[in-house]
């Protein structure tokens, strides 16, 4: 199998809609969001900020990228529901979650989110999202930006009266994600310097402190809390250890912010990321990376998730194109095969979000809220764009 063939990831990213196409939309509005392997629905009523925002992505760049001239409606309709039914009009945020029950918790990391499906809308034409981006910038930098500290606060109650004493760099980087977005959709200067100040905090002064790595968790001073979770290393959102999962989302985004403006620190800190992750975080028994591993290095959580291969993969690739390296070209070949020997669904398409550390079958749950294959689409499509 070529995995960097462009054949290949149009193929595969092609099977990866198909998986989703006849039966995401909700006839009431929006997009059902969770599914099992065969593509069943076994909830059609609880709704995540994470996914309503993420389906916009996916069904803007389909749109954008020539996949079918119909996700165009499916992203205006995504944007829609996320105005009608996620945004609470008295403070003018974003809710985390509605369905069977309403919570309109103010996350930071669902701001990010927001802010990337309209950048993705606004750069596939499909919606001047200037204003739309510009407001809940504004937001966060009233409600969450601690200048002091160059970061976001991660939370806010719903009536953004309260804000909580957890930091963390999960909502930063996917913020540096979103400004990196909303730059290359509206070329404010404001939103590609913000995604830089962050990258350096995190990946450069924060990472220093931490072994040259990304620490997950902070308290209210944003010092390392090296405790936080320590009992949960599976967590969704807030997993205890050094995920190498995030090492490599930092190491696409610092490749990102490179493209954009050369700079040989971004180089030389996704390097180094990269390295680490792959050398603390590969499974020489099973293969694959791990979810999370220690601060002494062994395995925190062994099994093995889809979205830490894609992000890893999309992250090799960028590296063996910037560096001309063959070590990196080995690596995203290696975490392609893995991924494509255990991961992947070759009956029902997509990729099953997580396997044993063995790569034994976890569970049927394909798509729960939250997954709806951005990370796995994102990846295929990154690479796409830098295969020339």
């Amino acid at each position: 199998m070529k995995f960097d063939s462009p054949e290949f990831l149009q193929q595969h990213t092609e099977s990866i809609l198909a998986f989703y196409e006849p039966v995401v939309r909700d006839p009431k509005g929006g997009f059902f969001q969770n599914f099992r392997d065969d593509g069943s629905v076994y909830d059609p009523v609880n709704r995540h900020l994470v996914s309503s925002t993420r389906f916009v992505f996916n069904y803007a760049e389909a749109y954008r990228r020539g996949y079918g001239e119909h996700y165009a409606d499916w992203a205006r309709m995504g944007l829609e529901y996320l105005e009608t039914h996620h945004r609470v009009d008295a403070t003018g945020h974003f809710g985390w979650m509605h369905g069977e029950e309403l919570d309109n918790t103010a996350m930071a990391y669902g701001q990010a989110f927001v802010i990337l499906a309209y950048s993705h809308a606004h750069l596939a034409g499909l919606t001047d999202a200037t204003a739309a981006i510009a407001a809940v910038h504004q937001l966060l930098e009233e409600q969450f930006y601690e200048s002091d500290h160059r970061a976001y606060a991660d939370e806010r109650s719903a009536d953004l009266q309260t804000l909580d004493p957890y930091r963390g760099q999960n909502a930063n980087m996917h913020l540096c994600e979103a400004y990196i977005a909303a730059y290359r959709a509206t070329q404010n200067t404001i939103y590609f310097d913000r995604a830089d100040s962050l990258a350096r905090r995190f990946a450069g002064e924060h990472a220093s402190v931490a072994g040259g790595l990304i620490w997950e968790h902070y308290d209210a001073s944003w010092n390392p809390d090296w405790q936080y979770n320590i009992d949960k290393p599976d967590d969704l959102f807030k997993p205890w250890g050094f995920q190498p999962g995030h090492q490599n989302e930092w190491t696409k985004l610092l490749l990102q912010l490179n493209a954009l403006k050369s700079d040989s620190w971004y180089v030389e800190r996704a390097k180094a990321l990269f390295d680490a992750a792959v050398a603390k975080g590969w499974d020489s028994e099973f293969g694959g990376l791990v979810y999370g591993f220690a601060p002494t290095g062994e395995f925190a959580d062994a099994q093995k998730y889809f979205w830490v291969q894609a992000e890893s993969l999309a992250a090799a690739y960028r590296l063996y194109k910037v560096t001309g390296e063959e070590q990196y070209l080995d690596w995203y070949n290696r975490i392609w095969q893995y991924s494509w020997d255990n991961l992947v669904d070759h009956e029902y398409g997509a990729w099953f979000r997580v396997v044993g550390r063995d790569g034994s079958k976890i569970s049927d749950e394909k798509s729960p809220m939250g997954k709806v294959d951005y990370h796995t689409l994102g990846a295929c499509w990154d690479v796409m764009d830098n295969l020339n």
